[in-house]
């Protein structure tokens, strides 16, 4: 018996989730932004619909997990720090180095940071939250979660890109993919949707969500994904630009005067993809309410159901079939009519969605329609859980 939370640190960032252990009950969620910005904004909500919300300035992440811990006792949701006796770290960037979740050390940490230039913007936010928590619960046991293990079985063939080999050697560079936790929950809960083995499986899962990628899974493991070396790679996002011919960036570095390599991925990063395209918004919901009447915003909402009708194709060609499509992410899991649509462009596959089922928003669902040769599957991410229940593995392990 025990509470376990996960974390995610991001730059400015810190969300979390508090969950009583072994039951996998959710006590508490919340978020903290603009850390070290000033007016940082914090959001808890516990109990039966309860929320708190409040603005105050907060310098770092060592303050805000401090306050999030006092929180949870001024709330009433726990009565002492020891109730706590696991944390789990959302960490980006495993590299080749962490095929698993591990148990955080000074040799992981060392290893951790190491990866830093692998996800620049989000591996040191991901050390402060794991320092923070380690000189505040000095005797918990703290998890790394890595959202890259899950494509640690890629074959060499899917992850190596052709360019010289000796940036592989030397560089390790290669396709590491993302959203790995979230491909392992949802994948699980396919096999168990579908009473088959996972290992029996082919699925095309597709995370689409601001950050959106898609993900073969063969023999229940991870067998090509769309993002690459870096989450800016695979389909269009909300504001990332997806695949790009790279003498196209040259090109345009040429011509705009863009001296800094680094300027010119900050555009790939931030103001791409959908925001890029329809000059209206990075949110789908807003780009569907005025894409009838704006070409540009019909022309990003296109574009980006092509590219996901253009992996989707692929990677059944490459696993040679296709068992079940998986929705989730806030797009996956929301958008009615993206789902539809696709459906209908790959009926020459045997996918096809029952428009009624498909009626629905947020909740794990099977969506096909009567005789469909494939199955489609709605199904609601929970990254949290598998972190929580990786801290709990690991935690057993140990005794």
């Amino acid at each position: 018996m025990g509470k376990s939370i996960a974390i995610n640190a991001g730059s400015s960032t810190l969300k979390y989730k508090l969950f009583q252990m072994p039951e996998e009950k959710v006590l508490s969620s919340g978020a903290i932004d603009r850390i070290g910005l000033g007016s940082s904004e914090v959001s808890i909500k516990y109990g039966d619909g309860k929320k708190f919300k409040d603005t105050e300035d907060i310098a770092n992440h060592e303050e805000a997990i401090q306050l999030v811990l006092d929180k949870l006792l001024s709330l009433k949701i726990i009565k002492d720090y020891n109730e706590i006796t696991g944390v789990g770290h959302r960490i980006v960037a495993g590299g080749e180095l962490f095929p698993d979740s591990v148990v955080i050390d000074d040799d992981v940490m060392k290893k951790i940071e190491s990866l830093t230039d692998f996800a620049p913007l989000h591996e040191p936010a991901n050390l402060l939250g794991i320092k923070a928590f380690k000189k505040i619960l000095p005797n918990v046991i703290s998890v790394a979660v890595f959202d890259t293990s899950f494509h640690t079985t890629l074959p060499e063939v899917n992850y190596m890109y052709s360019l010289p080999y000796e940036y592989y050697q030397k560089f390790q560079v290669r396709k590491y993919g993302a959203h790995g936790t979230s491909y392992r929950y949802v994948s699980q809960r396919a096999a168990k949707m579908l009473n088959k083995p996972l290992e029996d499986l082919k699925l095309v899962v597709l995370h689409l969500g601001a950050g959106a990628s898609i993900d073969a899974i063969k023999d229940g493991k991870s067998f090509d994904t769309s993002m690459g070396f870096s989450p800016v790679a695979g389909i269009t996002m909300a504001t990332r630009s997806g695949d790009v011919d790279p003498s196209a960036l040259q090109y345009v570095m040429d011509k705009a005067g863009i001296k800094d390599m680094d300027e010119m991925v900050d555009i790939l990063n931030h103001k791409s993809g959908l925001v890029g395209v329809s000059g209206v918004s990075a949110d789908m919901r807003e780009i569907e309410g005025v894409m009838h009447t704006n070409h540009r915003a019909m022309l990003a909402r296109e574009i980006f159901k092509n590219r996901i009708i253009r992996y989707i194709g692929s990677y059944i060609a490459e696993m040679d079939g296709i068992d079940a499509l998986v929705y989730t992410a806030g797009i996956g899991e929301n958008d009615i009519m993206i789902r539809q649509e696709v459906a209908d462009k790959l009926d020459y596959f045997g996918i096809k969605v029952d428009p009624k089922k498909n009626d629905i928003r947020g909740v794990e669902r099977d969506l096909s329609a009567e005789g469909s040769k494939v199955k489609t599957l709605l199904i609601p991410t929970d990254e949290e859980l598998m972190i929580v229940r990786d801290i709990e593995r690991l935690r057993q392990a140990q005794k």
